[in-house]
Formats: C-alpha cells, sequence, structure tokens
C-alpha cells in the first residue's frame, strides 16, 4: 500500500475538482496541493456516515481493494468514483482510512 493524500472536512469554499452525486459531496485534487490534502465539503442531506462528514482521513493507493478490505470494519462498501477507480472506506481505531484500487 502507499499513501496518497489526507481528506479533511471542510465548510470553506476550495477550488473543486469534482462532485459525487451519490455522496453529494464536493472534492478537490490532491495532487494539486503542496501537502496532498483533499478538502470534502458535505451537502446538508449528504448520505455519506458522519465519521466521514467529520473526520480527517487518510487514503492509500492498494493493489487489491477486496484483500485489503477483509475483516475490517467498512464504513463505506466498495464504489466507483469514476470509470478506472474504485475506492472504499474503513474505520480503523474509530478513524476513517480510504483505500483506492486503479484498474
Amino acid at each position: 500500500m502507499k499513501y496518497d493524500h489526507i481528506g479533511v472536512p471542510t465548510t470553506d469554499e476550495h477550488d473543486w475538482a469534482g462532485y459525487l452525486e451519490d455522496g453529494k459531496v464536493h472534492f478537490s485534487d490532491p495532487p494539486k496541493d503542496p501537502y496532498r490534502v483533499e478538502w470534502l465539503k458535505f451537502d446538508a442531506d449528504s448520505p455519506m456516515p458522519k465519521e466521514l462528514q467529520t473526520l480527517t482521513h487518510i487514503a492509500f493507493e492498494v493493489d487489491n481493494l477486496d484483500a485489503e478490505l477483509a475483516g475490517k470494519t467498512i464504513l463505506v462498501p466498495p464504489f466507483e468514483p469514476f470509470p478506472g477507480r474504485r475506492c472504499a472506506f474503513i474505520l480503523h481505531h474509530g478513524l476513517p482510512v480510504e483505500f483506492m484500487q486503479n484498474s
């Protein structure tokens, strides 16, 4: 696994890279930030878990998403935010952790 970014919920406006309709969340582009911060702004009616909306998460790129999820507490099951990338979130001692796999 390889560190990719840190995700920080915010209510501030940023230069949004996109909007995840199903999650009702705006997101920035971490590689464009000097510290690889991904800013996340959730709509008031976002269905995403409160832990993700209120806590900072750390994200890793993995070779096998399903293997990384085995035996873990799943916070957000696997989804495809855009073609070619699968993501999921777990809880690790109460902290959201994101795993991402490129196909």
